[in-house]
Formats: C-alpha cells, sequence, structure tokens
C-alpha cells in the first residue's frame, strides 16, 4: 500500500509539535509510525510499509515479538529501575552471557553506542596510564563511533567533526584496509586501536581478515588496546554474534548496543583481563544503565537467538538477499557495488541515492540513505525470503522507471 501524497491533520499537528518545539537535529522522513508488528510497520492511517531498516538496526526482531511483549509487561510490573549502587537479579547474567558470547572476560553496561565507545576509551586510557603521554587513539577514515565529544573525536568523517573542533587531541586516521598505512599511524603513544568490522554509517565497507589480523599485531607490540565497534555490525547482523568473530582475532574490548534489548537502549562494553581491570569502583558509572527491565529484556533477545537459530536463518535469508541484489546490478548499470554480508547489505549507485529512498518510502519500503550514494539495509533477523522478495519487486520497478536529476 502506497505512502499518502499529502498529510492528515493529526500528522500535520505532529510534524508541527516537533518543528515548533524540538531541537532541530534530524531532517524526518514523511511518515508518522503508529505501530508495527513483524517486519511491518503501520503510519497513522493503516497504511503499512516494508521495514528493510529496523529502526537502524536497532529492531532485531522486527516489531511486537510476542516474547519480548511478554517479558516487558511482566518486569515492568515488578521493577523497571534500580540504582547501580543494589543488585538485582539479571546485570551479572547478562554480563556472563555477553562475555561468554564474544569469549572475554567482564561486560560493563550502559545506555547506547555512543557510551560505550567513550567507556572503552576511558578503560585504554587508564590501562595506558604508566606512560604519560601515551593517549593517542587510532581509527581509521571513514569510520563513524558515535556524537558525544570523545567518539566524535575518533569518527573519521569532516562532515560530523569539523562543526565541533577542536576535539579530544590524539585522533589520527589511517586508510581504509592499508594495512602499510596504520603501520605508520600506530607507535608508542597509541593507547587504542578502534575499528569497525563492518564500517555502517560510512557505507557498509567491510575490513580484510589480514587487516584486523595486522591490527592485532600491532595492538600487542605497541601495548596499545585493540577496541572493536560492533555497535551496528554485531549480536547477528552478519550471521555471527559478532563480524570480527569470522577472522580469529582476538580484541580487548568489543563494544555493542543497538539490537542487544531489543528496541530498549542499552549498550555493553566487553572486555579482556587485565584490561577490564582498569576501572575501578568510582571511576566510571551510569545512572541508567544496566536497569533490570532492559538486562532481562537483553537476556530474553539472546535466548530468541538461540533457540530460535536465528544465526542460521540470517546466513541463509541475507545469501538469498545478496543474490536479489547481484540480479538486480545485472540488469541496472548505475548500481555500482554490492558490499556486506548477512542481513547487512548495500548498493552504492552513480548517484545521490536519497530520492530513490523516498520512492521506496511512498511506494511501500521502508530503507536507508547514506554516505550520499549508498542504499543501506538492515531487515530484522526474523525477514522471511517471501518479505525479501516482495522488498525487491518493489526496487525493481522504481529502479525501472527512476530518472536521476541532472549532476550540475
Amino acid at each position: 500500500m502506497a505512502a499518502p501524497t499529502s498529510f492528515t491533520a493529526r500528522e500535520v499537528e505532529i510534524q508541527e509539535l516537533e518543528n515548533n518545539y524540538l531541537i532541530p537535529t534530524y531532517a524526518r522522513y514523511p511518515l508518522v509510525i503508529d505501530h508495527g508488528r513483524g517486519c511491518w510497520v503501520y503510519d497513522l492511517e493503516g497504511r503499512r510499509y516494508l521495514d528493510f531498516l529496523s529502526g537502524l538496526g536497532v529492531n532485531a526482531l522486527g516489531h511486537a515479538h510476542p516474547r519480548i511483549v511478554k517479558v516487558i509487561r511482566e518486569q515492568a510490573a515488578r521493577a523497571i529501575h534500580v540504582s547501580n549502587l543494589y543488585y538485582h537479579p539479571y546485570q551479572g547474567r547478562l554480563a556472563h552471557k555477553l562475555s561468554r558470547l564474544a569469549d572475554m572476560d567482564r561486560a560493563f553496561l550502559c545506555n547506547s553506542g555512543t557510551e560505550a565507545i567513550e567507556g572503552a576509551l576511558k578503560i585504554a586510557r587508564l590501562y595506558s596510564q604508566e606512560a604519560k603521554d601515551k593517549f593517542h587513539v587510532v581509527a581509521l577514515e571513514n569510520s563513524f563511533h558515535g556524537r558525544t565529544l570523545g567518539a566524535l573525536s575518533a569518527t573519521g568523517q569532516a562532515k560530523y567533526r569539523t562543526p565541533f573542533e577542536p576535539l579530544v587531541p590524539g585522533a589520527a586516521f589511517a586508510r581504509f584496509n592499508d594495512i602499510e598505512d596504520l603501520r605508520a599511524k600506530v607507535n608508542e603513544q597509541t593507547s587504542a586501536i578502534l575499528l569497525e568490522a563492518i564500517q555502517g554509517e560510512g557505507g557498509i565497507f567491510e575490513l580484510d581478515a589480514d587487516y584486523l589480523r595486522a591490527a592485532e599485531e600491532l595492538a600487542r607490540r605497541c601495548n596499545a588496546v585493540l577496541i572493536f565497534d560492533e555497535i551496528q555490525c554485531g549480536l547477528g547482523r552478519t550471521g555471527e554474534y559478532f563480524a570480527f568473530q569470522r577472522s580469529g582475532v582476538k580484541p580487548d574490548i568489543v563494544v555493542t548496543s543497538k539490537p542487544l534489548a531489543a528496541g530498549l537502549p542499552l549498550g555493553a562494553i566487553i572486555a579482556r583481563e587485565p584490561v577490564a581491570s582498569a576501572l575501578t569502583a568510582g571511576m566510571h558509572g551510569t545512572t541508567f544503565g544496566g536497569g533490570p527491565l532492559a538486562c532481562r529484556v537483553a537476556l530474553e533477545f539472546l535466548d530468541i537467538l538461540e533457540q530460535e537459530h536465528l544465526l542460521e536463518h540470517v546466513q541463509r535469508v541475507g545469501a538469498h538477499m545478496r543474490a536479489c541484489l547481484e540480479d538486480l546490478k545485472d540488469h541496472f548499470h548505475f548500481i555500482k557495488t554490492i558490499r556486506g554480508r548477512g542481513l547487512m547489505l548495500a548498493l552504492d549507485l552513480e548517484f545521490p541515492s536519497r530520492p530513490l529512498m523516498l520512492e521506496a518510502l511512498h511506494a511501500g519500503l521502508l530503507i536507508n540513505s547514506t554516505h550520499d550514494t549508498v542504499l543501506r539495509f538492515l531487515p530484522p533477523f526474523i525477514i522471511r525470503e517471501e518479505e525479501v522478495d516482495r522488498g525487491i519487486r518493489i526496487l525493481r520497478k522504481l529502479f525501472a522507471s527512476y530518472k536521476p536529476a541532472p549532476q550540475v
């Protein structure tokens, strides 16, 4: 069912309230979402849209998953928030489970991905503090690690950094998959090497296994902390619990967030000893992170991944979706490349992708435009092949009729 060409009075009221009272940090898409079920979301008039974006990778179980709804209802009636001055039944269990999945030792639970990055950089600074000038961070060009000042300082895209400079000093940015340039950037002053196994906001670019192994070797040689940012690519998105695991590399810290609590805010820093023990009581904290509601939902999410064999499902349906995108590329010359794995995929076009993304929305398909020319796909893990086929049919029809605006 196609999106409307004009807005109802209720939709206009919602938009006007935001325009008048919210700080205008988002360029909203022309859609008011009322509710969702499975891989579909619905607007105020009941029109439905196939969700190939899942809240930017957050709604990995789709919308209104019955087990998640049940757990939220039960726990909300017991305890939503407990101060971290006290114990509750779920935080230790979740830390243990995450540590086991990542083959690490300890976890710290926070509210978001950017907060997890901040905490990881603080741990690296503490772990390296025996050398006064050992505070430099090496990240990658085109990377994205969050919007707080610390995370932004390690983000290798000028459009995010420039308005807020000067930022935290000491960051250097190596070229993507260029091992020699990475070696030139890492030295004895480096406290952390920060990498996304697959760059998400940067346009779905995957680091080679050789590059990850070189980063591990350099970190060991320079006594730097190797941090993997798996906020978007982790916890099942690629068909493994963590995208780095295919390479066999062992980082010191992994940060994750987006799908962890099935839509509730929750992030995690997962670390090895002795790096994890650099933080001691009073040196870091969070008011809301690791509360009983979010932790219990996260445990349920991880149980569902395992019990419903969703990693295998992601691999199978992701391969089907990749094949469908390859077929599109064979038929439309303006598709330059297809990137990604599992259910983290992208088409790179010869022209700006946002107009096509908006056309897809009006045709009933939610996708994302990123990095100017990229269409990004992050569908829920529960998506079926027939739903993939439906989305591909919409794209095929749009591609066949689309005429990009002339480049100026």
